[in-house]
């Protein structure tokens, strides 16, 4: 009598909606930081200077809104260095924008891996979210190297205990980005028209963020019953509590958190749900 069969894993294309297949990522995990050194080898390889972008993005983009808003606009930063408090908001904002772009074009970018050969699909845009944390730790070591750089100079900054809320700040960033950015991915392989949408929509969102502009500015302008129009955006009580922590400067609003943690846990349950559903069937239509 033959022996029946007992296989160590079973593929098939009917599962539940519900199921995240969390195990599946665990088990793939070798491969998942295989596609992290991927990513991060393939966008430098041929450049000439390399991870040196990393450097140069954040302080070009500083100086010129040191010059454009601060100088010519006389947008005032409460008292901060301009660069520095550029750089305050640039630095975990330039985390958030390369999560969501990364991960809204996985189907897309990757079509060609995925029609042939089996891995969980939620290890594609995970690998860009933990990749880009490389990316940021560059940029935050130079955050903190011009922090330092003016503290040494006398500037008065005022860093709070408030700054080892870095971590949960940045899983709140990546948690948004990746719920945010599997949603749109998914919704790509039918509408185009979305892709264009995002890199239009992330411009403008830049600037609904208290990045350029200290968040006491719309405060300002704004009955007190209504400051909560403020951080009304999930993405400003991140920013405002990064610059509290480690500048003094900003708003510290543990309901704005609450908020951001309620929106990237949504953020993140509807996009793996969607993600799932669609990449059952996303190569007939992408």
């Amino acid at each position: 009598m033959e022996e029946k069969q007992k296989w160590t894993e079973q593929i098939s294309a009917k599962h539940s909606l519900f199921d995240f297949k969390l195990k599946e990522v665990w088990n793939y995990r070798d491969l998942l930081f295989l596609m992290v050194r991927r990513n991060f080898v393939a966008n430098y390889k041929q450049t000439i200077l390399g991870p040196l972008w990393f450097f140069f993005n954040p302080i070009l983009t500083s100086l010129m809104f040191t010059v454009v808003f601060g100088s010519i606009a006389g947008i005032k930063t409460n008292g901060i260095p301009g660069i520095l408090f550029y750089l305050s908001g640039l630095t975990l904002w330039n985390y958030f924008q390369d999560c969501l772009i990364g991960t809204s074009s996985v189907f897309r970018d990757n079509a060609s891996i995925f029609g042939k050969v089996y891995f969980p699909r939620l290890i594609m845009p995970l690998s860009i979210v933990i990749g880009n944390l490389l990316k940021f730790g560059i940029q935050f070591i130079l955050f903190i190297i011009f922090l330092l750089y003016y503290l040494v100079i006398g500037v008065q900054i005022n860093s709070t205990i408030y700054i080892i809320l870095l971590p949960f700040l940045l899983i709140l960033m990546a948690g948004i980005g990746l719920g945010l950015g599997m949603l749109i991915s998914s919704l790509t392989t039918k509408y185009r028209d979305l892709s264009y949408l995002l890199s239009f929509g992330i411009s403008l969102l830049m600037y609904a963020t208290p990045i350029i502009y200290p968040i006491t500015m719309i405060y300002n302008k704004l009955p007190e019953k209504f400051h909560w129009i403020a951080m009304i955006n999930p993405i400003s009580p991140i920013i405002e509590a990064f610059k509290y922590g480690f500048l003094g400067e900003g708003v510290l609003s543990w309901g704005g958190l609450l908020y951001s943690t309620v929106f990237a846990f949504l953020s993140i349950f509807f996009g793996i749900l969607i993600f799932n559903k669609v990449e059952r069937s996303f190569m007939d239509t992408v």
